[in-house]
């Protein structure tokens, strides 16, 4: 079993009996999770709270009976969806499981989950939402539908922390090094000078008690975001106003593509948030501790193949995936994206090309911003799709 911190190791020892497995992969929209919702209607609290601009219906979950209320919502963008079945996960566990943890969560904290922000975009798998507006960055103009039935909510609801569950590529590291960033957090600013007020410690001090909590299951692998202040996303707008708000960035793990592995350090990062809430053991800690953690950096490629000949060169040869829906699925589609003497960064994949020549199907000439499905070292084929 992992090595989860005391605080969550016993409701985490049991993630297999909570896990849904009905929901799996990257791409999951409001089909997917409509029957999750209706078993859960038994256990919870559920009103269909607005409608995306597509008509499809958005939801509101809620469940505890403690006095300080706790607001989390997932997939604002549609494609980023590994924190929609984590937060589902975490809601299963307190339905169904009696640990300490599921009942301090239970006895001190209501949480009001909104599962699916943007269902148009999940169904699109896109970033932004029917009328391709990203709602990060609609917080204050309110101009799409999404927009204004989070801030009702927020509005109504009158939170005291807020949880913005979001996704980042897999260009991030942890820091400027080899750990590439499965888990990332900010508590955003407030102000263009970036103060750290009253409420930006409370929310700092979460993060900090989840990284302690985390730190032993994914040593070096946690980073911390830039605090730029942008008034127009939700996070800082939510900040701004006085509430201590957290955004939660689930990243690439080894080998992981699926997210599947991510998945479950997300819940376990829920958890942590949660409990500490609820408890207020996060008081214990400072906001050093939030500052401590390594800020990310852009460290990573999908592939880097070094040292190989194109032409009359030695190169290295960086390729990037992105992600297109395909039918029913995510299919990662592999690019070349630089071509240089040397490239300084890390490969989730390295390849050591030796001095052998570097060719595309057809004998041709490698070069930048071209899709290749499969590339020859030596007239060898190496494959480079997503497996």
């Amino acid at each position: 079993m992992k090595a989860y911190a005391a605080t969550i190791k016993e409701i985490m020892d049991r993630y297999p009996d909570f896990k849904l497995n009905q929901i799996k992969g990257r791409y999951i929209n409001q089909s997917h999770i409509h029957p999750i919702l209706k078993e859960f209607k038994k256990d919870v609290r559920l009103f269909k709270i607005g409608y995306s601009v597509n008509k499809e219906p958005i939801h509101l979950i809620r469940i505890g009976k403690g006095k300080t209320k706790v607001l989390a919502w997932s997939q604002m963008h549609g494609n980023e969806s590994t924190t929609t079945r984590a937060v589902l996960d975490v809601i299963n566990a307190l339905i169904h499981l009696d640990t300490k943890e599921t009942l301090d969560i239970l006895e001190n904290i209501s949480l009001y989950c909104i599962p699916m922000l943007n269902p148009d975009g999940a169904r699109k798998y896109t970033r932004f939402n029917y009328n391709n507006v990203d709602l990060n960055r609609d917080a204050q103009n309110l101009t799409q539908p999404e927009s204004r039935v989070l801030r009702k909510v927020f509005e109504d609801v009158k939170p005291q922390f807020c949880l913005n569950l979001h996704g980042q590529r897999t260009i991030f590291s942890a820091g400027s090094t080899n750990k590439s960033a499965v888990l990332s957090f900010l508590t955003p600013a407030e102000d263009i000078e970036r103060k750290v007020t009253a409420m930006r410690s409370e929310s700092m001090k979460v993060i900090a008690q989840i990284v302690s909590d985390l730190k032993e299951v994914l040593p070096g692998q946690i980073g911390r975001y830039d605090d730029a202040f942008n008034i127009n996303c939700t996070g800082d707008t939510f900040q701004s106003e006085g509430v201590p708000t957290i955004l939660f960035e689930e990243g690439h793990f080894p080998n992981d593509y699926t997210r599947e592995t991510t998945r479950e350090f997300v819940v376990a990062s829920i958890i942590s948030s949660l409990r500490s809430i609820g408890t207020e053991t996060y008081q214990k800690l400072n906001t050093n501790d939030y500052f401590e953690i390594p800020e990310n950096d852009k460290k990573f490629n999908d592939i880097l193949i070094k040292n190989v000949r194109i032409l009359d060169s030695i190169k290295d040869v960086s390729i990037q995936y992105s992600e297109k829906l395909v039918g029913n699925k995510v299919e990662f589609i592999p690019k070349i994206e630089k071509i240089e003497d040397k490239i300084d960064k890390y490969g989730h994949k390295e390849i050591d090309g030796e001095g052998k020549i570097l060719e595309l199907a057809g004998h041709k000439t490698p070069v930048a911003n071209v899709i290749v499905d499969k590339i020859f070292l030596n007239k060898e084929i190496l494959m480079v799709k997503c497996d």
